[in-house]
């Protein structure tokens, strides 16, 4: 595969994945950002003011590792690609980052209740537990400096009263931790409203770690291996 052939195939795949945000309610009107690891010099990530469901490959923006646009195509990266940048430089094995604004993560995120119940083998295996990073300030400094304290030990937040970010190997890993932070919260709102979730043991957890780490060897951090906050 060509170098030209790869990043058209990120950005499509961009777009396939903004698309799949956008179908699932990750975000209302031009919310929320994706990025990807081109080589060691530039990254591709979504273009500021468009809806994550219609971009084209065309408008996806290429960026250095200072956020500075490489060549022009009329469109300019999110203010938050810093949150990204910020991401990748604390952590080398990170190749994707997505962020959006999952309907039920974001209701935790508001009400300041983070994801830490052990309540279905697969949220306990690929995420462990998802922290609410403090609150900081879109398009400043603040917000990637918030999440900071968080990012050796999980590879899914929660972002104070704004939405979630997941990242991982590869566009699918960073996704499907988005897809999974939600769907965790919306088990854990909805068992609430049931009296609350059956919680595993510490030995049935224990168990379930070891598959991740021995059977399943996935990639990436996670709280109940590399430390809790």
């Amino acid at each position: 595969m060509t170098a030209s052939t790869t990043e058209q195939a990120l950005r499509e795949h961009i777009c396939a994945i903004g698309q799949r945000l956008y179908q699932r309610e990750m975000g209302a009107a031009n919310d929320g950002n994706i990025s990807v690891k081109l080589d060691d010099e530039r990254l591709l990530c979504s273009p500021t003011g468009v809806s994550k469901g219609f971009m084209t490959p065309d408008m996806i923006c290429l960026i250095d590792y200072n956020g500075d646009p490489i060549g022009d195509n009329g469109r300019k990266p999110s203010s938050e690609i810093r949150m990204h940048l910020h991401v990748y430089q604390h952590r080398p094995d990170v190749n994707a980052v997505v962020h959006a604004h999952p309907l039920y993560a974001t209701v935790h995120a508001i009400c300041g209740k983070p994801l830490t119940q052990q309540i279905m083998p697969e949220s306990t295996i690929l995420l462990g537990e998802v922290p609410i990073a403090p609150y900081g300030t879109p398009s400043t400094m603040d917000l990637p400096n918030s999440i900071t304290d968080y990012l050796q030990t999980h590879d899914a937040l929660l972002l104070e009263n704004h939405g979630a970010l997941s990242y991982g190997a590869d566009l699918d890993n960073a996704h499907f931790k988005m897809e999974a932070l939600d769907y965790y919260a919306k088990v854990v709102y909805l068992a609430s409203q049931y009296g609350g979730a059956h919680e595993f043991s510490d030995a049935e957890v224990a168990k379930l770690i070891e598959l991740r780490k021995n059977r399943f060897k996935l990639p990436g951090r996670h709280p109940l291996v590399d430390g809790r906050d």
